[in-house]
């Protein structure tokens, strides 16, 4: 098993207030934000719909540009056809929806175990490792 993107139960997400997590709007530019990371253990990244994919834009900067080492959480609208690209992006946490299977997701880590070119986190290509 390749996976590191930890997947979330519905019912085990908490947003309880926490001041070091960080709810992120899909609109909003993490760039703006880059002053305040230094105390946040981790970003909450939303997905309104599944065809809105702002927030891998904003992984992506928050892993390669901000260098932010915390949990990235993909949450709302998560689809399982999505999360081996929220990985690749920077994500290191998704939200399962209610009812869905943690097996069926864990069978698209399966389906693509390895990838040629680098991602946000692996920069590097693999081959070159």
């Amino acid at each position: 098993m390749n996976k590191t993107l930890q997947l979330v139960a519905a019912e085990d997400h908490i947003d309880n207030g926490d001041p070091k997590v960080l709810q992120l709007g899909n609109d909003a530019d993490p760039l703006a934000i880059e002053n305040c990371l230094q105390d946040v253990e981790r970003i909450d990244l939303h997905f309104p719909k599944f065809t809105d994919g702002r927030a891998y834009s904003q992984a992506f900067l928050l892993r390669r540009r901000l260098g932010f080492q915390g949990d990235i959480r993909a949450t709302g609208d998560v689809l399982i056809d999505q999360l081996v690209q929220m990985e690749r992006t920077g994500f290191s946490s998704a939200v399962l929806k209610e009812g869905v299977d943690a097996a069926d997701a864990q069978r698209q880590f399966d389906r693509f175990p390895r990838f040629y070119q680098g991602d946000a986190v692996q920069t590097a290509p693999h081959f070159a490792a």
